[in-house]
């Protein structure tokens, strides 16, 4: 009777395991489907590149495609890194892991579904823990994109709008203190642990961010230098297109004003499979300065849009069948 009672028992886990798979698979997929067929931008990027020649074409398109892959390829390396302590995981399970919180991602506010979807191939008890683990990375990522993007917004208010030279010398100064509060913050991660701990209400959680107090300075400068090696490959992704599509922009701007595009898209709350919108919003007011290509700019956002999120979000789909929602962390 016991026997029947457990073997019942693990037929529902399995059967609840299929349910939330699929519910997951087929959110992504509507969101992903319904918001491609409404997206004008990719039919204009398509529209821009059928005037160029097809083998520069081909040559750009899959560049980008392979930077794509790099990029996610160091967010593997990064993810393995920041897990070892917590519970060490194959190089398989960090692919999994990374592709399967992508698929989340996509229709989770702010990507916070990338968190659950990540650690859910960790042992349940290593969650919580590989959670907090897994927000060192994206602190660093954060790190890079505030320090470069306050550093841009300083240079574009003095070049672009007219500001008195005391109002410059203010705004350097801001954006210098921003960024190096930003940076040591991250150096000195380990005082959240410590400022939780003195909540009431957070003490409960405390043990889950111990694992903060492991961080040694070189770890954590090792997964910044990760971190700015994936800043500078999605940075290239822009400018490789922007250079091949609209070759007269002068080089300096262009860079910059990027960076303002990152600062200001992690800045705004949004979903990945709407962030097309708010990428094309903000690309298409700046580069208004420098160009008046705006339907092109917004249609090379919206290109690196899909080739960044959209397509491993949709390789993330297959890993998600590898996960067990109730029970293990392995089907």
């Amino acid at each position: 009777m016991l026997l029947f009672s457990v073997q019942v028992t693990k037929e529902q886990k399995k059967y609840v395991n299929l349910i939330i798979k699929l519910v997951i698979v087929g959110m992504a997929m509507w969101f992903i489907i319904s918001k491609i067929n409404n997206q004008e931008n990719l039919r204009s990027f398509q529209n821009l590149m059928a005037r160029i020649d097809p083998w520069v074409v081909r040559a750009t398109l899959t560049l980008v495609v392979v930077m794509m892959f790099a990029n996610w390829a160091l967010e593997i390396v990064k993810w393995k890194y920041l897990s070892r302590r917590i519970e060490p995981i194959s190089w398989w399970t960090a692919v999994k892991s990374v592709f399967c919180g992508l698929t989340w991602a996509i229709f989770t506010p702010n990507r916070i579904g990338e968190y659950g979807g990540r650690v859910m191939l960790l042992k349940p008890e290593n969650r919580a823990s590989g959670a907090v683990a897994m927000g060192v990375g994206l602190f660093a990522q954060l790190v890079l994109t505030s320090v470069f993007g306050a550093l841009a917004i300083a240079w574009f208010i003095c070049t672009y709008l007219p500001t008195p030279g005391a109002v410059e010398f203010a705004v350097w100064l801001l954006a210098i203190i921003y960024a190096v509060a930003f940076v040591v913050l991250y150096f000195n991660v380990a005082w959240v642990d410590y400022i939780v701990g003195r909540i009431g209400f957070l003490k409960k959680i405390k043990p889950f961010f111990k694992v903060l107090e492991d961080f040694s300075v070189r770890e954590l400068l090792h997964v910044l230098l990760l971190s700015l090696a994936r800043f500078v490959i999605f940075t290239s992704q822009y400018i490789v297109l922007m250079m091949v599509i609209l070759p007269e922009l002068p080089s300096i701007p262009m860079v910059l004003l990027i960076f303002i595009l990152f600062f200001v898209q992690s800045a705004v709350p949004s979903l990945d499979i709407f962030d097309f919108s708010v990428r094309s919003f903000v690309a298409s007011n700046l580069y208004r300065y420098i160009t008046d290509q705006e339907l092109a700019v917004m249609a090379i956002v919206s290109c690196i849009w899909f080739v960044n999120l959209i397509v491993p979000a949709i390789i993330g789909s297959f890993f998600v069948f590898n996960v067990n929602y109730v029970g293990g962390s392995k089907s």
